[in-house]
């Protein structure tokens, strides 16, 4: 049986112990806060519930920086006014600069790698990407490779028919109730050259579909699915995106050991993040 978030009071908590880690902040494996550069587009959701709520900020991590790729974003002065450097590199004027297209991907490692030199001054051991709408090249994953993390909009544990997962881009949820999902969640994973198909780590609690979705497929009434899939990812980021990010950082601050190798996904293990804040052990994928 499923967990309704609408049936807890109060938002979930933030910054409780994580389970299976016994020590104190000052006994992290690196011996310093982890230092974490967020990328965004539009907003960020979550980012200043992250920064206002979690006590383990500035002990087991800190936010060094926020790049955007756009000129601004929703959040950026309540961020900044929160001691985090933000960073516009719009994709929309390097691709104006260069006479490309925003979707051009041959274009992309170039842009990449003036992201990359934005990073350098902060140094950051891990990137973190929040509600950022372009795909990352190998400028990017080569530099930080196994230490690039994205909370996406749809639970990739559900696999299909040939073990991948099912619902992954921009339209995901839209496509998970196009397809008769009764739920959806959010999912933190390593990013890969494969847009979402990197291991999972962290699933948020189930949001259940309304009903007016099934009315909608059975009447294809697509402008009232896409208006269910747009309220139904506006309700998992606006609920779920500040106690994703904590949890996210919060397990990899205890897990990482080298600031240039990998993150070792057993070593972080799988967990669901329940409505009041807490961990519990994700199951296993099923064939994988």
């Amino acid at each position: 049986m499923t967990r309704d978030p609408r049936a807890t009071t109060g938002r979930p908590a933030y910054g409780g112990p994580v389970p299976g880690d016994r020590r104190e902040s000052k006994g992290r494996k690196l011996g310093r806060p982890v230092k974490v550069a967020v990328l965004c587009s539009h907003r960020a959701p979550g980012l200043v519930q992250l920064l206002n709520r979690d006590p383990h900020r500035g002990a087991d991590y800190e936010v060094v920086c926020c790049v955007t790729s756009s000129d601004t974003f929703a959040e950026e002065v309540r961020v900044e006014r929160r001691g985090v450097p933000c960073l516009p590199h719009s994709i929309r004027r390097y691709s104006l600069s260069r006479g490309t297209a925003v979707s051009d991907l041959e274009a992309r490692p170039d842009y990449d790698r003036i992201t990359l030199e934005l990073l350098k001054p902060f140094n950051p051991d891990v990137i973190l990407l929040d509600d950022y709408l372009l795909v990352l090249t190998a400028p990017i994953l080569d530099a930080f490779d196994g230490r690039v993390l994205n909370i996406h909009h749809a639970d990739l544990t559900v696999r299909d028919g040939d073990g991948a997962p099912k619902y992954v881009g921009l339209s995901a949820v839209r496509d998970a109730l196009l397809a008769g999902e009764c739920e959806t969640r959010a999912t933190t994973h390593m990013v890969t050259e494969q847009v979402d198909n990197g291991p999972v780590m962290l699933r948020s609690w189930p949001f259940p579909v309304p009903p007016v979705a099934e009315w909608a497929r059975d009447r294809n009434a697509g402008d009232v699915l896409r208006a269910a899939a747009w309220a139904q990812r506006e309700w998992m980021l606006r609920e779920a995106w500040g106690p994703m990010l904590t949890r996210t950082v919060e397990l990899v601050s205890r897990a990482i050991e080298d600031p240039k190798r990998p993150l070792n996904i057993s070593t972080l293990g799988r967990w669901t993040l329940e409505p009041d804040g807490t961990l519990t052990p994700d199951e296993p994928l099923v064939g994988v």
